[in-house]
């Protein structure tokens, strides 16, 4: 007989709502925490959203703050991250972020591409005098 297999990790998003709300926390008071902890003063509510929604994932710095206010193991975090991203997940959505989310149109180009041309420039027109 085969042993089952090991249950898959959680993706991030849901796993994060479910330990915040596990604890009672707000998105606001999950940021608060996070911020205490990591000593940095710039997260807010909007990012845990993000996390939570599966908008964005968060990077190593933030998972090992997760890991720890949320007393989460970071290795279940991590995982939960990589099965997020390998998922597509993470895409971009919403006014202003077609060009991110999807491939570039036809003929625009942007710095340090071919083209080489710069936000808002484009090919213009020589004039002659």
């Amino acid at each position: 007989m085969i042993p089952p297999a090991p249950p898959r990790p959680a993706q991030l998003g849901p796993l994060l709502a479910r330990c915040r709300l596990d604890r009672g926390w707000s998105q606001q008071r999950a940021a608060a925490e996070l911020c205490a902890a990591a000593g940095v003063p710039t997260l807010s509510r909007h990012e845990i959203s993000r996390w939570e929604r599966q908008r964005r994932v968060p990077g190593g710095f933030w998972l090992g703050w997760l890991a720890v206010v949320l007393d989460v193991p970071l290795v279940v975090l991590a995982e939960s991250a990589a099965v997020t991203r390998r998922a597509g997940s993470t895409r971009a959505t919403g006014p202003g972020r077609a060009a991110a989310a999807g491939p570039r149109p036809a003929g625009r180009t942007g710095p340090g591409r071919a083209g080489g041309t710069t936000r808002g420039g484009g090919a213009r027109a020589r004039t002659t005098g």
